[in-house]
């Protein structure tokens, strides 16, 4: 099934979406350990951990989740409050674990399913679907004596191929889905594994709540797994996980910023290049409504960029605009 490619288009959507994550994550990166404190970590891990749980029906509100892991009691089913416990352990595991393993892939799952279901850390034996509130099957899950070679076959793609980690990621997540291997979790840990594949790629991904983007827009997730069922391929899926990706980090960027740890100079470059990437020029005023300083900082802010060759100086009209110099689009 993979010893070639799995089904999926790389499409324009695809290829822009990979440059701008790849050229946003070069930017944050450069400061990134300096700028987020272990504090503002600890939050998003918890974002995460909450985030990917409510998708799967998890009772607990970010609160609560905070109080577990913050070992207070909580008045909440008892498999809920587990649930919490063995995923903060096995995201914190994130740094042992190696992406193209499956005696990884199994560990993985024996923790965040620990206490949960007779068959934690184990390949199914036996079928499985998914059906909607009415009892419709929506996916049937590979047959079990299949499981094991298809998912060491999936890992092996993923490790060989030469394609952007950014696609190979999200390809992942959802062949991952279409096999479910699992009798159950298999939604929490194909989530968590393409962030363990993400902060292969870049290492800072360990922190980023994806997740929590994911929350935010479930039923988009669910119609893209859905129409990418139809397809036969995992282009739609693709798509959205990139975009939820991108969206992930300019949230980080944001949340850097407001950091007390943050590099100023530097958080202000992350935002100036990110406006002009996507509005192609930027001006003083819109530096002054971006980081909320006067003309004449604005000024001496874009002149200093000039200098280090960030950025260039154009005329647009009656007055002076400023440019990111031509580069290529995005390296891997």
């Amino acid at each position: 099934m993979f010893n070639k490619k799995p089904p999926f288009e790389i499409t324009g959507s695809i290829i822009d979406k990979v440059a701008q994550i790849a050229e946003l994550a070069g930017t944050i990166s450069v400061s990134y350990d300096q700028a987020v404190n272990p504090r503002l970590r600890r939050t998003n891990r918890i974002r995460t951990i909450h985030s990917s749980l409510a998708i799967e029906q998890n009772t607990l509100n970010l609160d609560q989740v905070t109080a577990v892991l913050n070992g207070r009691k909580v008045l909440a089913p008892p498999k809920d409050i587990e649930e919490v416990k063995n995923a903060y352990e096995i995201y914190g595991m994130l740094d042992s674990l190696d992406p193209y393993s499956v005696e990884d892939l199994l560990t993985a799952h024996g923790v965040m399913m620990r206490g949960l279901t007779g068959e934690a850390g184990c390949f199914r034996t036996r079928p499985v679907g998914i059906v909607d509130d009415q009892g419709n099957i929506l996916h049937l899950g590979t047959l079990p004596d299949y499981v094991p070679k298809l998912t060491m076959e999936l890992l092996e793609w993923v490790k060989d191929s030469s394609l952007h980690m950014l696609i190979k990621s999200c390809v992942f997540h959802y062949e991952f889905e279409v096999i479910h291997p699992f009798i159950d979790g298999n939604g929490r840990v194909g989530r968590l594994w393409q962030t363990l594949l993400l902060a292969k790629w870049k290492e800072m991904f360990a922190w980023i709540p994806i997740e929590s983007i994911i929350y935010d827009r479930q039923s988009e997730y669910y119609d893209a797994i859905n129409r990418s069922n139809n397809n036969g391929n995992s282009t739609v899926f693709i798509e959205f996980m990139l975009s939820a990706v991108f969206d992930a980090l300019n949230e980080t960027v944001e949340s850097i910023g407001s950091s007390s740890d943050a590099d100023e100079g530097e958080i202000r470059w992350i935002k100036i290049r990110r406006f002009t990437k996507e509005n192609g020029v930027i001006t003083n005023a819109d530096v002054r409504d971006l980081i909320n300083v006067s003309p004449a900082t604005a000024n001496r802010i874009l002149a200093a960029l000039v200098k280090e060759g960030k950025i260039r100086k154009i005329r647009i009209g009656k007055t002076w605009g400023y440019e990111l110099p031509d580069k290529p689009y995005f390296q891997n």
